[in-house]
Formats: structure tokens, C-alpha cells, sequence
């Protein structure tokens, strides 16, 4: 009898291992491909290949936590009752947000050796709280509006360590704009698989999102341990300051000593370029806001709210891979010119789009706003490469990208506070963009002509 199970089972087990063997080898070979990607050109080597499969599974969580909350703060209710919904949530996250931004740079700068275990706290943050989140979200009560609070600190805080990490992490033959290229389509080929995934996990109930994205970051937080131990190495560096060099001049005097070199010492390119992309982050922000609502009450026409959305954000997400991709063949070629440019186009746009308001020039600003925010960042970070010193340039990166994030609050609250008027919201973007050209353009082009100006440490 046991021969004959012996002889029965044998194929059977075969079988079924066989079968297993077919079932998984597409998820082996999707594995693979990702892994030869992401590890291409020695980025597997330096760690930046681990960056960037981690960058990615923040964005998938980010992504479910926001599928989340649109169905519960907006789209569960009226249009009006969401304005208002918005409105509490703008006031509960994104104002303390305000506050909270510039102290994130300066905290994380305070413990450079702790950068994977700050990843992976934002992460683990992250995790407990889209967990605790999941009770509320049905019911769209009060204690989801803290909790909020906390995921958004928590991915900022994530966004201001990974731009000091990048550095850390370049291959040689890589340079930095590129890198950070690689880094963002990573997100964002992450963020347009989780959306479909979170709108199914929706459909089981609103709080399934949030156990999606509990479990994503929670192998996110496994992941920040993964990366190379020189990313927690802060040798050589020393924190950036916002100083002008009168002001160093000055404390050099009282002290008798120098004091570390800020992002205006070393040159005009730094600030203009902080300047402009402020602008376009402002519009980046301003964007998600003022056309979720608009959209839901004058949706593009023949579609209906929810698919004039959808048609908007992948027109912003296209136009930001493309600006990403732009950015990698670019490379670090006339940054300046090119923020000046984008920033520029993104006016001219915006203005046409008040005039001749319409629901294709709604997609094309949305296009646009998403090509020029890639590119103006990209070329952000080759001018701190470029004339920030190098014990510096951590830290210059983690306080540039905190001020831009304040920057999309500020643009996010106007684009909640104004009323339902494509015409007046597209104007009042345009207002903000060319205050944002008429302080940059004109230096960027003049520090352009002028060239780098090769900083050194005093």
C-alpha cells in the first residue's frame, strides 16, 4: 500500500510543483527585470539600486493612504460638505505642516549617523498610523485628522532624509540629476501600479486601503535597513545655513571664527533656482486642490467627476514622468536656462488657460505643471551639486526640499480657499507664477552668462 501512495503522490507532487513553477515564474521574471533596472550601471553596487526599490514602495504606500482618504474626506459626501471637509483637513494637517517643515531639515540634519533608522521610523510611522487610521476612515470622525497629520510629517520627513541619501549613494557613472531621475520614475512607475490596486482594495471597503498601505510600509521599514551603511556616515559634512554672506561676515566678527557656508555664499544660481521652483511646487500644490473641486462641480465635458479627475492626474503624472525623463538626457546642461525656461512655459500656459478657459487647456496645464515641476527640481539639484560645497550638499538638499514642501501647503490652502471659477483660479496661478518669474528668471539668466561660480570653503 505505501508503494502504490508512494508511486500515486510522486506525479501528483510533480505536478503541483510544476504548476507552481508556471504560476510563479511571471512574478520571477517581473522581479528580475525590476531588480536588473534598478541595478543597472553600478547603481547595484553603490546601494542606489535599494534607494530607489524603496522610494518606490513609498510612493505605493502613499498612494493607498491617499485613496483612503479621498473616498472619505472627499468623495463620500456633497460637494460642499467636502469643501468643508477639506477645509478641516487643511487646518488640522497642512497648517501645523507649516510649522512643522522648517524644523524637519534642521532635526534630521542634528542626526546624520541615524539616516536609515529615520527612513525606516517615517516608514514604521507610517505603518502604525494608516493601522489606527483604518478604525476612523469609515466614519470620517475627528481622530483621522491627527492621525493625517502624522502620515504627512512622516512622508516629508522620508523625502527630506532621501534627498540627503542620494548623494551618498552615486555610482561613478552616474551623475546626480540622473540618479535622482531613476529615483522619481521609481515612484512613480510605483504610484500608477498601487492606484488601480488600492481602487479594487477600495471596493472591499474603505479601510482596506489603509491595511494595503500598513503592510507596504512595514516592508518599507525592512527595506531602510537594507540600504549601505554609508548612507549614516556624515564625514566631511557640515549643515547648510540660510545666511546671506553680510550676516557671515558679521557672526565671523563677533566669534573670530567662519561659520559654515549657506545656500546664498555660493552663488546667485542656488537661490533663483529655490526661488522658481517654489513657484511651480506653489502650482503643484494649488493644482491638486482647486481642480479636485472644480472638476467634481464642473466636470470636463462628456465625462463625469470622477473620470475628469482621473483624466487630470494622468496627464500631471505623464507630464512628470516625461519631465523626469527629459531631465536624465539633459543632464546637467545649462540648469539655470532650464528653470528659467520651464518656469516660463508653465506662465505663458497658465495665462492662456485664464483667457481661453476650457477643459483641454485644463489637461494641458495639469501636462505642463507636471513636465516643469520635474524638470525645475532636476535642475535644482545639479546647481547645489554644482556650487554648493561638498561638505555642505547634504544638507543643502534636505533644506531645499523642506522649503518646497512648505511651498506646496501654501499653494494647496489658496487653491482650497478660492471659490469654484476656472477662470479666477487659473488667473490667480498665473499671479503666483509670474511673481515667482519676475524674482528668478531675470538672475537665473544672468548667472547663466555668467557660468558657475566654483565656490570654495572659507
Amino acid at each position: 500500500m505505501g508503494a502504490i501512495r508512494s508511486a500515486e503522490g510522486g506525479p501528483l507532487r510533480r505536478t503541483a510543483r510544476g504548476v507552481g513553477r508556471v504560476l510563479r515564474a511571471p512574478f520571477r521574471g517581473a522581479a528580475r527585470g525590476v531588480r536588473r533596472a534598478t541595478h543597472a550601471h553600478g547603481a547595484g553596487e553603490s546601494g542606489l539600486g535599494k534607494l530607489i526599490e524603496l522610494h518606490a514602495v513609498n510612493s505605493a504606500g502613499d498612494v493607498l493612504i491617499t485613496i483612503a482618504l479621498a473616498s472619505t474626506v472627499f468623495f463620500s459626501v456633497p460637494t460642499d460638505q467636502a469643501r468643508g471637509r477639506v477645509a478641516l483637513y487643511l487646518a488640522v494637517t497642512m497648517a501645523p505642516f507649516v510649522f512643522l517643515a522648517p524644523v524637519i531639515g534642521p532635526l534630521l540634519d542634528r542626526v546624520p549617523h541615524g539616516r536609515r533608522a529615520a527612513m525606516a521610523s517615517a516608514m514604521l510611522a507610517r505603518a502604525v498610523l494608516a493601522l489606527t487610521m483604518s478604525g476612523a476612515v469609515a466614519s470620517g470622525g475627528l481622530e483621522l485628522y491627527p492621525a493625517a497629520l502624522g502620515v504627512l510629517v512622516a512622508s516629508k520627513a522620508y523625502g527630506v532624509v532621501r534627498s540627503a541619501v542620494v548623494p551618498r549613494l552615486l555610482p561613478p557613472r552616474i551623475a546626480l540629476v540622473k540618479a535622482n531621475s531613476r529615483v522619481t520614475l521609481g515612484g512613480l512607475l510605483a504610484t500608477g501600479l498601487a492606484a488601480p490596486l488600492g481602487a479594487g482594495l477600495h471596493q472591499l471597503g474603505p479601510q482596506w486601503p489603509l491595511y494595503g498601505a500598513c503592510v507596504v510600509f512595514a516592508f518599507g521599514t525592512y527595506l531602510s535597513f537594507s540600504l549601505p551603511p554609508k548612507v549614516d556616515s556624515a564625514k566631511g559634512e557640515a549643515r547648510a545655513r540660510l545666511t546671506s554672506p553680510e550676516h557671515r561676515s558679521r557672526r565671523r566678527g563677533k566669534r573670530g571664527r567662519t561659520r559654515a557656508p549657506g545656500l546664498r555664499t555660493v552663488g546667485a544660481s542656488v537661490v533663483h533656482g529655490l526661488q522658481a521652483n517654489g513657484a511651480l511646487r506653489m502650482l503643484s500644490g494649488f493644482l491638486t486642490f482647486f481642480l479636485a473641486f472644480l472638476l467634481r462641480v464642473h466636470p470636463l465635458g462628456g465625462l463625469g467627476p470622477a473620470a475628469s479627475l482621473g483624466v487630470v492626474a494622468v496627464a500631471a503624472g505623464a507630464g512628470n514622468a516625461l519631465g523626469t525623463a527629459m531631465a536624465a538626457l539633459l543632464r546637467s546642461r545649462g540648469p539655470e536656462k532650464t528653470i528659467a525656461l520651464v518656469l516660463s512655459v508653465t506662465l505663458g500656459t497658465t495665462i492662456v488657460a485664464a483667457a481661453l478657459f476650457g477643459a483641454f487647456l485644463v489637461v494641458v496645464v495639469a501636462a505642463v505643471a507636471g513636465i516643469s515641476q520635474a524638470l525645475g527640481k532636476q535642475s535644482l539639484d545639479s546647481l547645489i551639486q554644482r556650487d554648493v560645497p561638498e561638505e555642505v550638499r547634504t544638507s543643502a538638499f534636505a533644506r531645499s526640499e523642506t522649503l518646497l514642501q512648505m511651498c506646496w501647503v501654501v499653494g494647496g490652502a489658496i487653491g482650497i480657499l478660492l471659490p469654484l471659477n476656472g477662470v479666477v483660479g487659473m488667473s490667480v496661478a498665473a499671479a503666483f507664477l509670474a511673481l515667482g518669474a519676475a524674482t528668478a528668471v531675470r538672475g537665473l539668466l544672468t548667472a547663466a552668462r555668467r557660468g558657475s561660480p566654483h565656490p570654495r570653503v572659507a
